[in-house]
């Protein structure tokens, strides 16, 4: 009996290694396949949000991994199959999405951001050092005769 539970736990553990899919490219040289590495780690997988498209198991990842391939294969540049994805998936499918009008607010927000935040604590430390707190110069006759009398009953 427990060779039968052991057996069925090993073979559910299996099931999803066999559906895996790896991919087995044949590369003319070492360039495409560094090439096609370059490209596959650049671009992010449109499903998986933030992976990138060569460790992604999404159906889509695969099928961009295909095309990036046929596009190597018909010698196409590397910026002509990103712009291709950008196009066809917009400029969020980069990782480092080209600087331009519609990313701007991607690529300064974060230090706007921090500006923003470091003039926000400036201003409250500045507030702060304004208001003086009341010193013991500050008291009047009548207030310091009272204090003098209650230092003077605790050391006794």
């Amino acid at each position: 009996m427990t060779r039968w539970f052991t057996a069925a736990v090993l073979s559910l553990g299996l099931t999803g290694v066999a559906h895996a899919a790896i991919d087995a490219y044949e590369f003319k040289d070492e360039a495409e396949r560094a090439r096609y590495g370059q490209l596959t780690t650049e671009l992010r997988c449109p499903k998986c949000q933030n992976q990138d498209i060569a460790d992604s198991n999404a159906p889509i990842a695969a099928d961009l991994r295909k095309e990036i391939y046929r596009m190597l294969g018909e010698g196409q540049s590397n910026q002509q199959i990103i712009d291709f994805m950008v196009d066809r998936y917009g400029d969020f499918v980069r990782y480092k999405p080209a600087l331009n009008a519609r990313t701007w607010l991607l690529w300064f927000g974060p230090a706007g951001l921090l500006l923003g935040g470091v003039l926000v604590i400036a201003t409250i430390i500045v507030r702060r050092r304004g208001k003086r707190s009341p010193d013991a110069n500050d008291l009047s006759d009548e207030e310091r005769q009272r204090l003098a009398h209650l230092l003077d009953k605790n050391h006794e």
